[in-house]
């Protein structure tokens, strides 16, 4: 794959668990499939290539792909605005993170935990979602943005909802760190605008 789909995927990822934070603080609910994905990809450090990094698959997050579409294509009707504005967010903390080198230690012993807490509980145990959530927690919700999450507050307040949320979260870290390591810069969504929207289609696609 070229190093543009590569991009593509791991933005269609960082896309995908906006929509999924979105649909969780809106209904209390979290579409399984695509949430195991993300949950997964925090896990998986050291993939032999990016869609393994995803279950080896872009179907898990083939809605975070077509919002990534929505938003190259510049379709208002289409766009998720608050899925679009965590996103944007996420690449902010992503860049922030970078430069925290302690941080960077503390999430990789705090994920290394959470892989021990899988092996006996599975991946969407609740003491997983606790364990990950308050990693987000103790960490990136400690840098200079904070997201701020909308939703219906007899959710979010739900502590079980809102350490899904955080995990999500991660997961969003997770997929933008994977992009900006892939070379992916901001810039690129403006200046490589109809490159990305044809990489995107060709991933739908195949």
């Amino acid at each position: 794959m070229s190093q543009l789909t590569d991009q593509v995927i791991a933005l269609g990822a960082t896309f995908e668990a906006g929509i999924q934070v979105d649909q969780l603080a809106r209904s209390g609910k979290l579409s399984e499939g695509p949430t195991s994905c993300l949950v997964a990809s925090i896990l998986n450090r050291s993939p032999d290539c990016v869609l393994d990094v995803y279950g080896g698959s872009h179907h898990q997050i083939r809605r975070g792909l077509q919002a990534l579409e929505a938003m190259l294509e510049r379709d208002t009707g289409a766009l998720q605005r608050d899925a679009l504005r965590y996103v944007m967010n996420l690449l902010t903390l992503q860049r922030q993170l970078a430069k925290r080198d302690d941080m960077l230690q503390v999430l990789g012993q705090r994920i290394a935990q959470a892989e021990h807490q899988v092996e006996h509980f599975g991946l969407l145990h609740d003491n997983v979602m606790a364990s990950l959530g308050s990693t987000y927690q103790d960490t990136i919700s400690t840098l200079r943005l904070r997201i701020q999450v909308h939703g219906d507050m007899r959710y979010l307040q739900q502590p079980e909802v809102a350490n899904r949320v955080r995990t999500l979260l991660l997961a969003g870290i997770r997929s933008a760190t994977l992009w900006r390591q892939l070379g992916g810069h901001r810039w690129q969504l403006l200046l490589q605008r109809r490159k990305l929207l044809d990489a995107t289609r060709a991933v739908l696609r195949g």
